[in-house]
């Protein structure tokens, strides 16, 4: 490990202060502001309900992990399920309880250790999902990309400007150095968004009225909606929470080796996941979608070697002070579909990507026809939108293919030890 500029507790200048956060802020920004995008959700709420769950991170976490918490791509589906049968509620009451079932797993590692959670979700179940996550999601990156989203019908033009966008995203991901290699998601939105003004598909008026200071559009419990827990919505989100708990735990070993700290141990995982649900938690309390730690600003991390927790804490509160300045809001809500249709497709891609990553990095056998089976059922039940309805609750896709996965992995003879580093990128 190299000596890093700042450590854990190190305070910067403030004026360094600022820059370093806001490079922070810059890392998140795009990937954050798509989730509500795509699920109807207020971006403002997005900004500020990650600045509110990385705060809450960092002090469950008694300061000593410097991570970002942004909006998860894996409750995409699920929270667009969840509102369509019952509105924005029913989905901040699904995001809710995911974050619970994060705050109960903490609680059970507190007590009994964590390695019955790796026998649980090893590479063979969570590859497939993660896959399933992203190629569930193809068909809505390419129908934003492809249309005009007033007419709904195919566009050339709109189509060039969510290719102008892919292109820049990917150009700048691959041959990005420092700092601008860490943003292409924001820089590719930035050029595409400049092009789509040249070709007159932006209607930039709605930023010019806007107030500078605007209070933004939370959804609270009982005064907006009606608190309504049932069995359809557990079964929407609980099975998709306990998954992304792998990547929780990939990335708290990864940042552990980026800072040279064993976080596994100190403050501890059952801190870290906390800390994760608490941030959903507070999210869906106002309207936010699920949280996740994220890779991108650990990417900083590594490239920066700041590591201070009072950057991460600065870039939080920027965050939220964002989310109250109308014109950031306006600029947001002005970005034209097929822009974020063309990020969404590397976006989704990624994510599909990442979970075949974990295959291979595993050395997965699928030589071995129980591997082959599990994740031969969890890819179709998953990608072909399977869904299980019996008596008084309806089961969907994804949860289907994770709880498939977990129960064959569970049942078939022959499964391997597991290797407790085996989400380590």
């Amino acid at each position: 490990m190299n000596k890093p500029v700042l450590d854990i507790h190190d305070k910067p200048t403030p004026v360094h202060w600022l820059t370093l956060s806001l490079q922070h802020l810059f890392a998140m920004f795009g990937a954050t502001i798509l989730v509500p995008y795509l699920v109807g959700l207020s971006p403002a709420i997005a900004l500020i309900s990650s600045g509110i769950g990385t705060l809450a991170f960092l002090m469950i976490t008694k300061w000593k992990v410097p991570a970002y918490l942004g909006s998860s791509f894996a409750f995409i589906i699920p929270i667009q399920t969840a509102q369509l049968e019952g509105g924005p509620g029913a989905a901040m009451i699904g995001s809710f309880m995911a974050g619970l079932v994060y705050g109960i797993v903490a609680l059970i590692i507190k007590q009994a250790g964590y390695r019955w959670i790796l026998k649980l979700l090893p590479p063979i179940v969570t590859g497939p999902v993660i896959i399933v996550i992203g190629l569930a999601l193809s068909g809505t990156a390419i129908d934003m990309a492809m249309n005009n989203p007033v007419t709904g019908e195919y566009s050339m033009l709109h189509f060039s400007a969510a290719l102008i966008t892919l292109a820049a995203t990917v150009v700048i991901s691959v041959y990005g150095k420092g700092m601008f290699g860490m943003i292409p998601i924001l820089a590719g939105i930035i050029i595409g968004y400049v092009y789509s003004l040249m070709i007159g598909i932006v209607d930039f008026s709605v930023v010019a009225k806007a107030a500078w200071f605007e209070m933004p559009e939370f959804i609270f419990p009982v005064m907006d909606y009606d608190v309504r827990i049932t069995l359809d919505l557990a079964l929407l989100m609980i099975p998709v929470a306990v998954v992304t708990l792998s990547e929780h735990i990939g990335h708290q070993l990864v940042l552990g080796k980026v800072v040279g700290k064993d976080y596994i141990k100190d403050p501890g995982l059952h801190r870290s996941i906390l800390g994760d649900g608490m941030g959903t938690m507070l999210s869906a309390f106002i309207g936010g979608p699920p949280k996740t730690t994220y890779g991108e600003n650990i990417g900083v991390l590594a490239i920066t070697k700041i590591y201070s927790v009072y950057v991460i804490a600065g870039a939080a509160v920027i965050a939220i002070v964002f989310g109250f300045v109308g014109k950031v809001t306006a600029l947001i809500s002005s970005i034209p579909t097929p822009v974020m249709g063309g990020v969404s497709i590397l976006l989704f891609g990624i994510i599909a990507s990442s979970g075949l990553r974990m295959l291979v990095d595993n050395k997965v056998d699928f030589g071995n026809n129980r591997n082959l089976a599990i994740a031969s059922v969890i890819l179709v039940l998953g990608i072909g939108g399977a869904h299980l309805q019996l008596w008084v609750f309806n089961l969907e896709g994804m949860a289907i293919a994770a709880i498939a996965g977990v129960i064959l992995n569970l049942v078939l003879p022959g499964k391997p030890d597991v290797d407790e580093n085996m989400f380590e990128n």
